[in-house]
């Protein structure tokens, strides 16, 4: 723990970074360019963020665009290897060469406002008081799971991305695969090889992108989500305005009728589910491929969401609390909208101590995490 012991908290820091994913590592890099105490806090057992749960047969080579870390690239990885042991190895390499020291497993349980106008970080690990927070807890806590009538009868086996285990699990079964997203369509190409039958179903129909995705088009998808969070609203899902990537294997799934999409059920029964034309299908495993949401319970104590469901942000700033910031939400949900959203996190964190820097006279907390600017100056040379 930090050896500065005050009131409720085992540890003063200038910045509590909650998350290690790619948007919790970016953030750490700038605070320690800028020399800012922090310390970082993952509730996940090993580096990799979300990408070392990720289901086996999703090798590096499938990964829908994962953009490189500040000041480090991944290069030289094998397409065919696991997506979850290359980028975890990345990671690793990452914080180390960095000097990134992150603690973990620690669940941080909750943020709240503590004394003298600072934040207090409680987690599993004790308690940090800060003056600001950079918050990446990404999504991947949150799994969406949609209620349908007749839902708890079904006989059969309910599963969700969350805990897909690959191809091979549904193997002689009827499936049916509800979602309208990337994942979605990953799962059904994979499991359409195996499975007895498979059936497709979405809420809306899919939109399918043809041709490249540039910067232009990047730019635009970015807005439509920026939009929603600056009036409080939930962020929207990556594919609802950027549409399905249109690649040879998608292109296999729809000439073949793998992925021909039926409108949404009505109920599920006991061996299936039914539509409300009075058609049916039966199945053996309904695998909801339906998202996550924003996993910020533990910001609940600070009161930042809105009447419309969401936290209303602007830049990366929580417009309810100029203390606290959201990398990895909303517009940079993206892997190059987190390392983006992480610089301009600690911009607008710097001028936040320093003003209070120059009401107080203080000098700033001791920096927990102050060695990693003597490793990122040894990486920039090397």
């Amino acid at each position: 723990m930090n050896d500065f012991v005050r009131g409720a908290a085992d540890g003063y820091v200038d910045v509590v970074v909650v998350g290690a994913g790619q948007a919790g590592l970016s953030g750490a890099y700038h605070l320690a360019r800028a020399g800012i105490g922090h310390v970082v806090l993952d509730h996940a057992p090993r580096p990799g963020g979300a990408w070392q749960y990720r289901w086996p047969s999703l090798t590096y080579g499938k990964v829908h665009g994962m953009h490189a870390l500040p000041g480090m690239e991944l290069t030289g990885a094998d397409p065919l290897r696991p997506s979850s042991e290359v980028i975890g190895e990345y990671f690793a390499a990452y914080e180390e060469r960095f000097g990134l020291r992150v603690r973990r497993p620690v669940d941080v349980s909750a943020v709240r406002d503590g004394a003298d106008g600072r934040l207090l970080v409680e987690s599993s690990a004790g308690a940090w008081s800060a003056r600001a927070l950079i918050n990446a807890t990404g999504t991947w806590d949150r799994p969406f799971w949609p209620r349908y009538p007749g839902q708890e009868s079904f006989r059969g086996r309910q599963s969700h991305t969350a805990n897909y285990p690959g191809p091979a699990a549904f193997a002689g079964a009827r499936v049916i695969v509800v979602g309208g997203g990337t994942s979605a369509v990953q799962h059904l190409l994979e499991v359409s090889e195996v499975a007895a039958e498979t059936t497709w179903v979405t809420r809306r129909p899919p939109v399918f992108r043809d041709g490249s995705f540039g910067e232009a088009e990047g730019r635009a998808a970015v807005a439509l989500v920026d939009e929603r969070v600056r009036r409080g609203l939930p962020p929207q899902s990556v594919v609802s305005v950027t549409g399905l990537p249109l690649n040879e294997a998608v292109r296999a799934g729809l000439d073949s009728g793998v992925l021909d999409r039926r409108a949404m059920f009505e109920r599920i029964t006991p061996t299936g589910a039914v539509w409300a034309d009075g058609s049916r299908v039966e199945a053996d495993v309904i695998l909801w491929a339906t998202g996550f949401r924003a996993a910020v319970d533990h910001l609940a104590p600070l009161r930042l969401r809105e009447p419309g469901g969401g936290i209303r942000v602007e830049g990366t700033r929580a417009v309810r609390d100029e203390r606290v910031h959201l990398v990895g939400y909303g517009p940079s949900a993206s892997t190059i909208g987190a390392n983006r959203a992480g610089g301009a996190a600690v911009r607008e964190i710097r001028r936040l101590l320093a003003r209070g820097d120059a009401r107080d006279g203080s000098p700033g907390d001791a920096p927990e995490g102050g060695a990693s600017s003597a490793a990122l100056a040894t990486a920039a040379a090397s």
